[in-house]
């Protein structure tokens, strides 16, 4: 634990740690406040890295209270302050709940502003190029256009989220949102009424500025491009749910070309032509001819898997081939026009911009992965770096920053170096904060005996069967988490077959929708996969096991995973034991994570991998967990449920 540390908050002569006492204004203010050493511990830790200006990476295990730690240190440190989230719903928590009990509790007065990518915000101008060509949409989306019309002359701050029963996945969106490549930036006509420039504007002015990592990374990369940056100038930058940042660094440090990208490029050209005399007649032909040959490689394309390495692409390299030709022609054919309008030069550019990334990616001379996604007929053509270290650091460059990185999941077997070493961070404090909880008590683990290998094309419902006895003696109240959705599919279908649970399946409905039916619907079971493993949290008695199906080993059809794996490989290192374990640590440690939330949960782990026990490497999985005490059996389970659970 670090030594404690003297930084003032609101009164010069209260310490880090008096701030969170019982008798201190946090306490005050939060009815249910209980002092905890762990979350002082954190949050001396941060005020000490603070005043010092250097980097920290801290776990801090779940109940630690880590917001209100890094908070009121961050705050009471000065200067202008950065705090990054993984999600919009976590940023929203973060600004209209979190910051303003904190600036309450420090009595510190700052401003503040909440920045979001632009896609979250309503453009003017795109609103009105729709509508000037509504013709082309179906029924739905003209109605779904029309009520964003309504919507546009009340709203203040332009938040889509705002409009009540249109889908977040509507095609709607993209057609009144803006990105990097279609903004008109100072040349827009309506510039006066940009949403993301004015939320933009109050986030360069306040002093403290709440965004989510995909923004932070648009901004760090300079991809946002249009207004000026936001971040160069903060003195210090909070980074929470901080596992998450090398998957974000990376897809932000990796190019591709989509087939939505072509088709919207095709449809402002078009859109473009009203505001260039002349210009219908020479790009007609172009744009038609690109259309055309998207639609014929995005048919030919729908026999391939969900994502898959270079290789997999050679039936229709001879259709990409002619796409690109196709978008060459169409670049030739703006470039004589782009000085008569902002869209046209627009439309130019991101032309210009798509042609040099698809040659590059059939070209195969740029250094990274060549792979594609093609989910729901979407195709996407994708170059990832394999090292992001280097890119990570030059950023870090251009923002002198202090970083203060913080999750609940970063440490293997107690170690950063799986962490560190992705990012490229040179010699940082680090701090393991324990959890509050008192797992001994509130918790068991149970590793189910005699289960099949994984691999067993039978195991998903050997373990169904084995645990069965359980789930009825909890009357629902379960998570069964899954490494894939083949065996979630599985588990459903015999889960319907052999019991009479009502299941809550993913994909089957919104994730908040089946998160709100479990809470409402006690006796349930969510059946889920990834996005179930991180970032839900359902507190009491309406979640009282956790089932995992298998360790969360990355699969091993990852085009970039499998390319990652042989570079390792190539300069002598052991990509399972640096690479593979250590990541499935990491999302172990998140799923096993969602039984216990708060002081008073009770609840089962259940994990039915045998190569907990079987092999040598199990025992860095069982070091990183929580410290729940061992069961052997469903009769243990069900009697410590009995004992504790109402």
């Amino acid at each position: 634990m670090a030594a404690p540390c003297s930084i003032a908050l609101t009164d010069p002569d209260l310490s880090v740690a008096e701030q969170f006492d019982q008798a201190g204004r946090l306490a005050e203010l939060l009815e249910d406040f209980q002092p905890r050493p762990s979350q002082v511990q954190l949050a001396e830790r941060i005020a000490e890295c603070l005043k010092d200006g250097r980097d920290l990476v801290a776990e801090a295990a779940t109940g630690t209270g880590k917001t209100l730690a890094y908070l009121l240190p961050a705050l009471a440190n000065g200067g202008k302050l950065i705090i990054s989230t993984g999600t919009l719903n976590l940023q929203d928590q973060l600004f209209q709940r979190d910051l303003p009990l904190a600036l309450k509790v420090t009595g510190l007065e700052r401003s503040t502003a909440l920045l979001k990518g632009r896609a979250n915000y309503l453009c003017p101008q795109r609103l009105d190029q729709t509508v000037a060509t509504q013709d082309e949409l179906n029924a739905q989306l003209v109605d779904e256009l029309q009520q964003v019309q309504r919507w546009s002359k009340q709203t203040v701050h332009g938040e889509i989220r705002e409009v009540e029963g249109i889908a977040q996945r509507s095609r709607i969106w993209p057609m009144v949102t803006s990105t990097v490549d279609n903004c008109l930036g100072s040349e827009c006509p309506r510039i006066n009424d940009c949403h993301v420039l004015h939320a933009r504007r109050r986030a360069q002015d306040a002093d403290v500025v709440v965004v989510n990592h995909h923004l932070l990374f648009a901004d760090l990369s300079l991809k946002q491009t249009g207004f000026g940056e936001v971040l160069p100038g903060a003195d210090a930058v909070i980074i929470d749910e901080a596992h998450q940042i090398p998957d974000v660094a990376t897809r932000f440090f990796s190019r591709s070309v989509s087939a939505w990208q072509l088709s919207e490029l095709a449809r402002d050209s078009l859109a473009a032509c009203a505001t260039a005399s002349g210009a219908l007649r020479l790009l007609q032909e172009p744009i038609d001819q690109l259309k055309s040959r998207l639609s014929l490689t995005v048919s030919h394309a729908h026999t391939l898997p969900e994502r898959g390495d270079w290789r997999r692409l050679e039936p229709i390299m001879g259709k990409l081939q002619d796409l690109l030709d196709a978008l060459v022609d169409l670049r030739n054919a703006l470039e004589p026009l782009q000085s008569q309008s902002r869209e046209m030069a627009s439309c130019h550019d991101r032309a210009a911009a798509l042609t040099q990334t698809l040659q590059d990616l059939l070209g195969g001379e740029s250094r990274g992965v060549r792979w594609f996604a093609c989910k729901r007929g979407r195709l996407t053509l994708n170059l990832t770096p394999l090292d992001i270290a280097e890119p990570f650091r030059q950023l870090r460059d251009e923002l002198p920053s202090t970083w203060i990185m913080t999750s609940a999941t970063l440490a293997v077997n107690g170690q950063f170096q799986h962490f560190t070493e992705r990012l490229g961070l040179d010699s940082p404090a680090t701090e393991i904060v324990a959890s509050p909880f008192d797992y001994a008590r509130q918790s068991r683990l149970w590793l189910p005996k005699d289960l099949p290998e994984p691999s067993a094309t039978d195991h998903t419902e050997q373990l169904l069967k084995t645990i069965l006895p359980l789930l009825n003696a909890s009357r629902g109240r379960a998570f069964l988490l899954f490494t894939s959705h083949r065996a979630l599919q599985r588990a459903a279908t015999w889960l319907r077959a052999h019991s009479d649970f009502q299941l809550l399946v993913q994909e089957e409905a919104p994730r908040d929708a089946l998160l709100a039916e479990f809470r409402a619907r006690p006796g349930s079971l969510l059946l889920g996969a990834a996005s179930f493993w991180e970032g839900v949290d359902v507190r009491g008695d309406a979640l009282s096991v956790v089932v995992i199906d298998k360790l969360p080993f990355a699969a091993p059809d990852d085009p970039v995973l499998s390319a990652t794996i042989s570079a390792v490989r190539e300069r002598g290192g052991n990509p399972f034991s640096e690479l593979q374990i250590p990541s499935a640590v990491l999302a172990l440690k998140q799923g096993a994570g969602r039984l216990i939330r708060h002081s008073n949960d009770t609840g089962i782990l259940v994990l039915g991998d045998p190569r907990l026990t079987t092999k040598g490497y199990g025992r860095m999985f069982l070091n990183s967990l929580p410290p729940m005490p061992r069961v052997d059996s469903s009769q243990d389970c069900i009697q410590f449920l009995n004992e504790r659970v109402r």
